[in-house]
């Protein structure tokens, strides 16, 4: 029998594990920590009972997929849930904008002619969000099936958010738009920074942000169940640092970022590999407090108490400038902050009136000083009342959140930089994108087609190339 081994079991990794088990191969997951899941984990990270998101905690991207299609995880557990408000951006004095599942109430909240432009950018992509989506969630240099949808999305998608934004007139529409473009960890002026924006507000309308019922721990919990169901077998707490500690394999798939697979695969690999492996970009930096709150966060704009993602960061002018500044390497006063009320549509997370709140905010690479004070103070801005409400924190600075996932390099939670060449070609410039130049070695992670999410679709991919490669002999 093929036997293949993916090392890290992340939701790539899983992914992975799962498609070459499905094929009828012997599969093997080694990983680094003593827990599975990589991205996808939950812990109780402040008071006993408080169910948080270790990192990946809303999951807009990962319900309709070719992977979560070909592999029924609901029958290991796995369920989902919404808000009724998808996301909010609350501003100054109780004001600020919400995105429901809908497109027609959004428009009908934000009024006028901006709500007119939302429906006709939101509603034109929404109605072919499925064909869109299926495009970008995969590599981008292939034969599109769907190219005038494609089109469509680009449209939009390849400008700078900056430009984009001037469709519309007032701060709450603009503010709306800053929130979605800023999970780009790009500067909001710079070319395609509408891409991941535009591609997750028309997500939200098409299949709203979903939450993992009990946490994100239970996508990975699912995954591995299904894996097991296929033979998989699992080790933990194991680091691997050369392919000869792996014994004979056919296949190795590396959910790893591009340059641990440098040092794994070491001298094999070609050097002009191993030179684009270590010379890959990785971007700005997260740093992450988790809260629990009594009584949950008293936001002064009343929509954001009811939304699962609420983006803190003022205006888009103010948004613009924090981007801008931690592009730069200078951490803004004001940062750009996601927070995250899971709990609104999964009230399991929670104890009677206390609740996990999951906030981080977007700090340069590898910053070492303690942002927790700068988190607090723009929440409190748009909640005043929130610090009386803190019963307890836990603090991941950017240090630890590598500590924790290697794969988050100076903090990089989306596992690298998401500028124009890199959207393109990543984890270098190529028409193979997962292989090594390794016979049966494939990298398999975030730094791989079509980027960071809890989707798994870039193991998926990783998966289908090594297949073929071994039909091939």
């Amino acid at each position: 029998m093929t036997r293949a081994v993916v090392v890290g079991s992340g939701p790539n990794g899983l992914a992975a594990a799962l498609v070459l088990a499905d094929a009828g191969m012997s599969v093997e997951v080694v990983e680094a920590t003593d827990t599975l899941g990589g991205g996808t984990r939950s812990a109780e990270l402040t008071l006993p009972g408080l169910v948080h998101d270790v990192c990946a905690a809303i999951h807009p991207l990962a319900i309709a997929t070719r992977f979560s299609q070909a592999f029924d995880l609901a029958e290991h557990g796995l369920s989902w849930v919404e808000p009724e408000v998808q996301y909010s951006h609350p501003l100054d004095a109780g004001r600020g904008a919400a995105a429901y599942r809908s497109v027609e109430e959004t428009a009908r909240q934000l009024g006028g002619r901006d709500g007119r432009t939302w429906a006709r950018v939101f509603g034109s992509l929404t109605d072919r969000f499925d064909t869109i989506a299926d495009e970008f969630l995969q590599p981008v240099l292939h034969v599109p099936r769907h190219p005038a949808h494609l089109g469509r999305f680009s449209l939009y998608a390849g400008q700078p958010a900056s430009l984009l934004a001037r469709r519309w007139r007032d701060d709450e529409a603009r503010a709306l738009l800053a929130g979605l473009a800023a999970h780009a960890f790009r500067p909001l002026g710079s070319l395609a920074s509408s891409a991941i924006g535009v591609a997750l507000g028309t997500a939200a309308h098409r299949y709203g942000w979903g939450a993992a019922v009990g946490g994100s721990a239970a996508i990975s919990t699912a995954m591995v169940a299904a894996a097991k169901q296929r033979g998989v077998l699992f080790e933990t707490g194991r680091t691997v640092t050369g392919l000869d500690e792996l014994g004979p394999a056919d296949v190795v798939m590396l959910d790893t970022a591009p340059g641990a697979a440098a040092d794994i695969v070491g001298d094999r690999l070609p050097r002009h590999v191993a030179r684009a492996y270590r010379r890959y970009r990785h971007g700005p930096g997260a740093f992450k407090v988790d809260f629990a709150v009594e009584g949950g966060v008293p936001w002064s704009h009343e929509p954001s108490r009811r939304a699962g993602t609420v983006h803190v960061g003022g205006t888009f002018e103010e948004v613009a400038a924090a981007e801008a500044s931690v592009a730069r390497g200078q951490m803004p006063e004001r940062p750009f902050v996601l927070a995250a009320q899971q709990y609104v549509a999964d009230p399991t997370r929670s104890v009677g009136d206390v609740h996990p709140f999951y906030t981080y905010a977007h700090v340069p690479a590898g910053y070492t000083g303690d942002a927790t004070e700068a988190i607090v103070a723009q929440v409190e801005r748009f909640a005043p009342g929130f610090r009386d409400r803190i019963r307890a924190t836990a603090v991941c600075s950017t240090t630890e959140m590598s500590r924790k996932n290697a794969n988050y390099v100076g903090g990089d939670i989306v596992s690298g930089a998401n500028d124009p060449l890199q959207l393109v070609f990543r984890p270098r410039v190529t028409l193979h994108p997962y292989a090594t130049g390794v016979d049966g070695v494939l990298l398999c992670s975030a730094a791989t087609p079509p980027g960071a999410g809890a989707h798994g679709m870039s193991g998926y991919w990783a998966a289908r190339a090594a297949l073929r490669s071994v039909a091939r002999g």
